[in-house]
């Protein structure tokens, strides 16, 4: 089973190497160190989340299409 994962660097002081990793068809979101460690961190949470999912009778669910965007947002400081 494949599911995609959005990472995205942890731009808080204290954090410098780590990512976040997000993988939204689950909607479960972790961090790790480096790329690596965070996808690991991913894998692991997603094998425990669908491990629960199958332990109440459910199905674990199909990987949605995702896409990655990105939209501009005017600062609020140059509004007039």
């Amino acid at each position: 089973m494949r599911y995609s994962v959005l990472l995205e660097a942890i731009p808080e002081l204290g954090f410098e190497g780590f990512y976040y990793a997000h993988t939204p068809t689950l909607g479960l979101t972790t961090q790790g160190r480096g790329v690596e460690g965070a996808l690991e961190a991913a894998r692991d949470l997603a094998e425990l989340w669908l491990a629960e999912k199958r332990a109440h009778g459910e199905a674990p669910p199909p990987e949605n299409a995702a896409f990655f965007g990105q939209i501009e947002v005017a600062d609020a400081a140059h509004r007039a």
